[in-house]
């Protein structure tokens, strides 16, 4: 699987391996996102776009402004490692809809898994940002493609 490989997609699967192992931490164990499967009773679901965000919006005074970014914001980041190291350790991630189709079907299993285990609950609004995330690290991806493409270009003609 990494074998023949250069040293930076080495070093991309190491970095996206950390990434990984510590997205299941957050995902399934850190008592402090709510992950205490005594806590929950039951299966928790949302199923309409939006609901989530909005309600988080709406009572932002009551729950602080840091719950509400840590909702939102913290769903996007969660997932931009995911779409920016994706076209580094396999080939079909180098297409957009590739890397925003793997960042969906990830958080789709995360949100599965944590419905079946009862740890969190599945959140369509989840899926939406964590692929919203996904689509951002991609660009983040082709941003730094760019750069190393101009850098080796202007090294070129010196």
């Amino acid at each position: 699987m990494i074998k023949n490989k250069t040293k930076n997609q080495k070093f991309g699967w190491a970095l996206f391996t950390a990434y990984l192992a510590l997205l299941v931490y957050f995902m399934f164990f850190a008592e402090s996102f709510g992950r205490d499967p005594a806590q929950h009773h039951g299966y928790a679901y949302n199923l309409e776009l939006f609901k989530e965000i909005k309600r988080f919006y709406r009572y932002r005074h009551q729950l602080g402004m840091e719950a509400f970014f840590l909702n939102v914001v913290g769903n996007v980041a969660a997932f931009m490692p995911c779409g920016f190291f994706l076209p580094i350790v396999i080939k079909k991630g180098e297409k957009w809809y590739n890397a925003i189709l793997l960042s969906f079907g990830m958080s789709l299993c995360i949100e599965t898994v944590q419905l079946v285990l009862q740890v969190g609950s599945f959140d369509v609004d989840d899926l939406f940002l964590n692929t919203l995330g996904g689509a951002m690290g991609y660009l983040a991806y082709l941003m730094v493609q760019s750069v190393r493409i101009r850098r080796r270009h202007g090294k070129e003609k010196i």
